[in-house]
C-alpha cells in the first residue's frame, strides 16, 4: 500500500494538471491556481530534505575521513553562517558583525552581503573562468576540419567571430556582418527550434511514463 498510494496520487494528479490545460472553466482554473500555490510550500520541504542530505553527507565524510573530508567542514561551515545571517536581525539580539554597517534583516544583512559578495561571487567567477578553457578545449575539438560538417562549422565560427574584428575594411565587415546574422538567424534558429521541438517531446514521453507508472525510479528501490 505504501508504494501503490504514491503511485496511485501521481497518476490522479497528472492527469488532472494536464486535462484541466483543455478545460476552459472557472472551477478548473481555480483548482489550478490552489494546486499551483501549493508548489512553494513543496519546494520548502524539498530545500529542508536537501539541506538534511548535504548536512549527513558532509559529517559522514568529515567522521570516515574520507577523501577531501577537509572542505566538508567549509561546506557546513558556510551552509550553517548563511542560514544563520539571513534569519538574524537586531530584534533577535545578534549584534555582531562583521561590517561595520548597521545590521539589516535577511538578506540585507552586513554579514549575509558580506559573504555573498567576497567569497561566493569570487568562487562562481573563478568556476566561469575555468569554463573558458574547457570551451577553448572542446572548440579546438569539434572545429577541427575532418569531414564536411567539421568544415562548415568552422567555417560559420569563423565568420562569428570575425564579424567582431576591426581589421576589416568597410565592405569586408559589411559582408561579414550580415552573412553572421543570416547563420544566427535562419540555420541556427531552425536547429534551435528543432532542438526545443525534440525536448518537448521528451518531456512529453518522460511525463507519460511517470503519470502511467512506467517510470518508477523516484520511488527509489525500497
Amino acid at each position: 500500500m505504501k508504494r501503490q498510494l504514491p503511485f496511485f496520487l501521481v497518476f490522479v494528479f497528472g492527469a488532472f494538471m494536464a486535462i484541466q490545460y483543455f478545460v476552459p472553466h472557472k472551477t478548473s482554473e481555480a483548482i489550478y491556481e490552489f494546486f499551483i500555490d501549493i508548489l512553494p510550500i513543496i519546494g520548502v520541504f524539498a530545500l529542508a530534505l536537501g539541506i538534511w542530505s548535504l548536512t549527513k553527507v558532509s559529517v559522514d565524510k568529515i567522521r570516515y575521513r574520507r577523501e577531501n573530508w577537509q572542505y566538508a567542514i567549509f561546506t557546513l561551515l558556510g551552509l550553517f553562517l548563511m542560514i544563520l545571517f539571513g534569519f538574524t536581525d537586531e530584534n533577535w539580539g545578534f549584534h555582531w558583525r562583521m561590517s561595520p554597517e548597521v545590521a539589516g534583516e535577511g538578506t540585507d544583512n552586513p554579514n549575509f552581503r558580506l559573504l555573498f559578495n567576497y567569497v561566493m561571487i569570487p568562487i562562481q567567477a573563478t568556476m566561469f573562468a575555468l569554463l573558458a578553457f574547457f570551451i577553448a578545449s572542446a572548440s579546438y575539438r569539434a572545429f577541427r576540419a575532418r569531414n564536411l560538417l567539421a568544415t562548415l562549422l568552422l567555417i560559420a565560427a569563423l565568420i562569428l567571430m570575425l564579424r567582431f574584428t576591426p581589421f576589416f575594411g568597410d565592405w569586408i565587415g559589411l559582408r561579414l556582418s550580415e552573412t553572421a546574422t543570416w547563420l544566427m538567424n535562419v540555420p541556427n534558429t531552425a536547429a534551435q527550434r528543432a532542438i526545443v521541438m525534440g525536448v518537448g517531446l521528451g518531456l512529453v514521453a518522460t511525463a507519460l511514463k511517470v503519470v502511467l507508472g512506467i517510470e518508477r525510479d523516484y520511488m527509489g528501490r525500497g
